[in-house]
């Protein structure tokens, strides 16, 4: 049963993250932008108490394995949610 739990949730496209304090966070996968080579997760919190889009940076380790990391970079940040900005402007109405 708990393995049917498992699938159904990435099926609807949801992952499971551990934060800088150990504690599990659930967020919804909503895309991954290609940029200047490197591939580049955009996830939203399904926690009501988060707000935003979260941008990591997939850095693989093998074929099976990837890491999230977290981009420290503003004018970085401004233009990957930039560019996710203008490929989903016809699905989400974002505010300035």
């Amino acid at each position: 049963m708990e393995n049917q739990d498992m699938i159904s949730e990435e099926e609807q496209g949801i992952l499971t993250l551990t934060n800088e304090n150990g504690e599990d966070v659930q967020f919804e996968y909503l895309d991954v932008i290609e940029y200047q080579g490197k591939e580049y997760l955009f996830l939203m919190p399904l926690d009501d108490e988060e707000d935003g889009i979260l941008i990591m940076e997939i850095q693989p380790v093998d074929e099976e394995t990837e890491n999230y990391l977290a981009i420290e970079d503003e004018a970085l940040l401004d233009t990957l949610f930039g560019l996710f900005k203008e490929k989903f402007k016809d699905y989400f109405d974002f505010e300035d």
